[in-house]
């Protein structure tokens, strides 16, 4: 028996309220191994902040790299235990012409197509190897079909990761052209539905529903102040949609008053019950809405910026860029940058 198994830990406490020195008091031979405990049927995933390259900051996004025999309801499970808006699991293709499938799964139900998880799940795929430094191009499988991300790296003079790999510096999502939807004309009951008065909504265009793969109502401001004490009542706001005949959507409000961060647009995702610090899905018909009305000018469509988050203390930052034919909407792209903050595991069952 070795001097240190004859020392129970009251004896080893004992010695130390005699006020022993800590060179009388017996010592290991070698350190005591530690026993670690092991995640049962854990699942890695590689956690971002998207929209943002500051840590702590922009949108949250666990991305799973380890889903063979996942079923939907243990995905469901996982993205619910995180508390994250969005969680993604990546899969073997299922299409031809795509590179993975990307399920996309939020609370209470899988998505069938979501901005940030596509941009942060880029990131996690290049950090990972799964891309190819200097690829231009990777197409994912989402539920709404093919979708294609475009790929700006950094020079090999800016910088590589950990593993000396050229770094994934940009990504851009390709969303749909727009669909524009109905208006809403009650601008005085949806500005109280928000907490403000009526002079808060921007003179000119009315809110509008903009769908680029997922519905959204624009709602223009006066002003970045109005954007921040906007405070959504949201029995007021299903009442306000009700009257006027209109589907219910998430409300993205923002406003083009300039402010030092250079932004084209200061916003925020007003939720059925939540706000959301970073919204691509949203982000593409803000860039369609704000061209089509004028907001923005033609020669500057390719080059829109939306600061989003600033109020909610995650500020992001993300790009649009819309492309014209004369006054048509040709395409549309969603861009932005992704952070590592974290990685481990978590069971499935």
């Amino acid at each position: 028996m070795t001097v240190m198994a004859q020392f129970s830990r009251r004896s080893w406490l004992s010695l130390a309220a005699a006020g022993l020195p800590l060179w009388m008091m017996p010592r290991a031979a070698s350190a005591q191994q530690v026993r670690r405990p092991t995640v049962l049927n854990g699942r890695r995933y590689l956690q971002y902040d998207v929209f943002t390259d500051k840590p702590l900051t922009g949108n949250q996004l666990a991305v799973f790299t380890e889903t063979a025999g996942l079923s939907a309801a243990e995905m469901q499970a996982m993205t619910r235990e995180t508390k994250f808006s969005e969680c993604t699991f990546v899969q073997p293709a299922e299409t031809p012409g795509t590179d993975v499938r990307l399920r996309i799964f939020g609370p209470n139900n899988e998505m069938q197509f979501a901005g940030h998880p596509v941009i942060g799940s880029t990131f996690a795929l290049a950090d990972d190897g799964v891309i190819a430094a200097d690829r231009k191009e990777f197409t994912f499988g989402l539920g709404i079909g093919p979708t294609l991300v475009e790929l700006e790296w950094a020079a090999a003079t800016e910088g590589t990761d950990n593993t000396g790999r050229r770094r994934l510096q940009f990504a851009w999502m390709t969303q749909q052209k727009p669909v524009f939807g109905p208006t809403l004309n009650a601008t005085a009951q949806l500005m109280a539905a928000l907490g403000l008065e009526a002079s808060a909504i921007r003179p000119g265009p009315v809110p509008q529903e903009v769908n680029c793969g997922s519905a959204f109502f624009m709602v223009p401001l006066v002003s970045r102040a109005a954007v921040d004490q906007a405070v959504m009542d949201t029995r007021a706001v299903a009442a306000a949609f009700e009257a006027a005949k209109v589907t219910r959507r998430g409300l993205f409000i923002f406003s083009t008053e300039p402010g030092p961060d250079g932004a084209t647009a200061y916003s925020r995702m007003l939720g059925a019950t939540s706000e959301d610090p970073a919204t691509g899905s949203a982000s593409g018909p803000l860039g369609c809405y704000l061209v089509k009305h004028g907001l923005v000018p033609a020669d500057k469509a390719g080059s829109i910026v939306s600061a989003q988050g600033v109020k909610m203390g995650r500020p992001s930052r993300i790009h649009i860029r819309i492309d014209l034919a004369g006054n048509e909407i040709t395409r549309v792209r969603v861009g932005g940058t992704s952070v590592l903050v974290g990685e481990g595991r978590l069971r499935s069952s």
